[in-house]
């Protein structure tokens, strides 16, 4: 992950002065979250739309996934949830094809924790196609289907939008979460504002943020 710590002097974000107050029970802008100065348009009619933007390959994501799982899960209806993966690099793309082939098959959610394991705990190397094949194949996933929607046009064109969104949402690193096409927070974004703290209770932290960014998108007064 790279860290935010020069985030708040990047151009197109408005940066409202946050109060010597601000907590994640009462984030403010410009500390506990960014806003966007200029909105993004959204695709989830009737729900506030919450994208994730992550790297296989990042501890960070990692670490989060759990819990962000777990609040993703008590938001029920009122969000609608989607995952872009980043590439800072071209290394990064074999990994963009995995999650987009496996999203296409309906199985990015059920092999998206044990995808950070094999990575993180199993120290597995997950950066090439073959790497990749033989990962999902071991994992029950149909090799030839995976292959060609791995190959496929329809994902050449997600990794290709997941390049723009990255660009249109200015992400400087990961974990980033985006709420409503309008506001940015992250475990780093959180404690550059409020201090160091073991990662669990950052974790805690930031998704106490998410909670007022979903309400505050939720309001009528506050949609585009």
């Amino acid at each position: 992950m790279r860290l935010l710590s020069r985030f708040f002097m990047a151009v197109g974000f408005s940066l409202l002065a946050a109060s010597a107050s601000a907590t994640p029970d009462n984030p403010q802008n410009g500390k506990d979250y960014l806003t966007l100065e200029k909105p993004q348009q959204t695709e989830s009619a009737g729900k506030v739309e919450v994208t994730e933007f992550f790297w296989y390959s990042c501890p960070h994501c990692s670490a989060l996934d759990p819990a962000l799982a777990d609040w993703v899960k008590k938001q029920g209806d009122k969000i609608s949830f989607k995952r872009v993966p980043v590439a800072f690099r071209d290394s990064f793309v074999p990994q963009q094809r995995l999650y987009y082939s496996l999203e296409a098959m309906g199985k990015a959610d059920e092999l998206q924790a044990k995808i950070f394991r094999a990575i993180h705990v199993e120290r597995r190397q997950l950066d090439t196609e073959a790497q990749i094949v033989e990962f999902i194949a071991k994992e029950g996933v149909d090799k030839q289907k995976f292959l060609d929607l791995y190959n496929s046009f329809g994902v050449d064109a997600k990794v290709k939008r997941a390049v723009q969104l990255q660009s249109a949402y200015q992400i400087q690193g990961v974990p980033t979460l985006a709420v409503d096409g309008r506001y940015l927070t992250a475990p780093s974004i959180v404690s550059e504002g409020n201090g160091r703290m073991p990662e669990p209770a950052l974790h805690a932290a930031t998704l106490k943020v998410m909670d007022k960014l979903v309400t505050m998108s939720a309001k009528p007064a506050a949609k585009k």
